[in-house]
């Protein structure tokens, strides 16, 4: 009998061969913390948050509360090509990332669905075993049945025809 290890995440146990694959970028703090960034680029937090920075840049540049970007606002332009330019490889980080793990993810999935085939299989053909075992069984006591009516049918005429020689 097969046991499994004891896992603290037990539906995870057909991913655990895959537990040595790593992202191209390495699993190190700045790899981790550039993913996590990339990943909040497209919150609602973040494009809410930003948003409001941009209508309080413009309203306060328009209205001559501060004038230190006034239009065409390029050191708006300027922070956005900023942004773009490290949120771009940081999003292509996370999606390689992420990429990496759908693969092993699926690859552990298919295994399963294999293993999971392998076992329907084995059941299934256990199952056929078991059901002819049973046929040969009931062949086996209807064999048993007519013997023992055929020894209950001489025991009779043997004790008739013993009870008709005391007798008659």
């Amino acid at each position: 009998m097969h046991t499994e290890p004891k896992i603290k995440n037990h539906h995870f146990r057909f991913h655990l061969p895959f537990s040595h694959v790593f992202s191209v970028f390495g699993d190190d703090w700045f790899s981790l913390k550039a993913e996590a960034f990339a990943r909040f680029f497209g919150t609602p937090v973040f494009l809410v948050s930003q948003t409001v920075v941009v209508a309080a840049w413009i309203t306060l540049n328009v209205m001559g509360t501060a004038k230190f970007d006034l239009y065409p606002f390029i050191l708006l332009n300027l922070a956005f090509s900023l942004q773009a330019a490290y949120a771009a490889p940081l999003i292509l980080l996370a999606q390689t990332r992420q990429a990496d793990r759908d693969k092993a993810h699926a690859e552990a999935d298919a295994l399963h669905r294999e293993a999971l085939a392998s076992a329907s299989e084995e059941r299934e053909l256990l199952a056929s075993r078991q059901a002819a075992q049973l046929l040969e069984l009931m062949k086996q006591n209807t064999t048993l049945t007519e013997v023992t009516r055929a020894l209950s049918e001489r025991i009779e005429s043997l004790t008739k025809e013993i009870h008709g020689k005391f007798i008659g």
